[in-house]
């Protein structure tokens, strides 16, 4: 809030706990600030859309800080397949890590460290009794401040998909996955899950906790790697060799990254590479994956009234109860 008023501030990076991503972030873009965020943009697709609204509304230019569209591998598959290299594309493959990804932290409820505001820091979430292994880092295993590694490492490679499938203004209109929930614990994110996505344009998508990894699968050939940045692969190999010509498609990047890309939007007004609203398109994905498995049922999606068709179950999971005073209502109505 002392940032957020001071005149010689033009943008901010919103680099909190994912619980805390939005409310910032719109009390940025109101304040007359320019914003970037960290992946994944919103806890909710209800907060996601409110907040890319915003930024919208408001003129802001604003940036979702997922690197991958600066990095040159993910760069030329994506134009590869929007190119029709591999044909008509027909399915896509993403695998993120399996598991939790948990550094050691004591698990004993205590009270918090001297210099926490640990109310504050649950913000809109529910209450609960403090420990370590509750917060930092390891908040992504607790549905109350994030989504697992559906949220976490899917903010990545869902957006490639998005990016190749030339998708990353809407999304897909099924949905229907599988996935295994702790059954006690701390931590209650799913840590083994496979999801089936089903596109307009005909496209499947398929998201699994294997390792990280995405592949293309076109009529005529593949192309995709195994591994964060890994190498390419191709079937042809030939797909590799490939020029992408003067009149085709040129996908919007900065190889200088996306902090570069944000800063020079900033300067230039010109949108950056990913921003709010395609963060925003790419986090829905992973949301609507996460209520079909908890509720273990196929559901269809509209992606234009980003609402579920005849379940009102679903469509009441498309937001979080908040805390007060940490509201959205309170939010925009400037009250917190």
């Amino acid at each position: 809030r002392e940032i957020l008023a001071r005149d010689d501030i033009d943008a901010v990076m919103v680099a909190t706990p994912d619980h805390w991503h939005v409310i910032p972030a719109i009390m940025a873009a109101r304040a007359g600030k320019d914003v970037m965020c960290e992946k994944p943009l919103s806890l909710s697709v209800v907060e996601g859309r409110i907040l890319a609204n915003t930024v919208k509304s408001l003129g802001r230019i604003s940036q979702t800080a997922s690197e991958n569209r600066s990095v040159d591998v993910y760069h030329r598959m994506a134009e590869l397949v929007r190119n029709g290299r591999i044909g008509e594309l027909k399915e896509i493959k993403v695998t993120l890590p399996s598991g939790h990804s948990i550094r050691e932290a004591k698990m004993e409820f205590e009270q918090p460290p001297e210099g926490l505001d640990y109310n504050l820091w649950l913000g809109q979430a529910p209450y609960r009794p403090y420990c370590e292994a509750r917060c930092h880092w390891n908040f992504r295993w607790i549905l109350d401040y994030s989504g697992g590694m559906l949220t976490d490492w899917g903010a990545h490679m869902i957006d490639l998909a998005q990016w190749g499938n030339d998708t990353e203004h809407t999304g897909p209109v099924e949905v229907e996955g599988k996935a295994t929930f702790p059954m006690n614990g701390l931590y209650d994110t799913a840590t083994e899950f496979g999801i089936d996505y089903l596109y307009a344009n005909g496209v499947k998508l398929n998201v699994s906790s294997q390792q990280p990894g995405i592949r293309f699968i076109g009529t005529e050939g593949w192309i995709g790697n195994t591994g964060w940045r890994a190498e390419l692969e191709a079937e042809p190999a030939s797909i590799l060799d490939s020029k992408i010509g003067e009149d085709e498609i040129h996908l919007y990047t900065e190889p200088g990254g996306e902090q570069r890309n944000f800063l020079d939007g900033i300067r230039t007004r010109k949108p950056c590479y990913a921003p709010f609203e395609i963060g925003h398109r790419t986090i829905t994905i992973a949301h609507i994956g996460n209520i079909s498995m908890m509720l273990g049922r196929k559901l269809k999606w509209d992606p234009d009234k980003e609402l579920f068709d005849g379940d009102d179950e679903a469509n009441g999971m498309l937001k979080r109860a908040m805390r007060e005073p940490w509201t959205m209502e309170n939010v925009l109505a400037g009250k917190v």
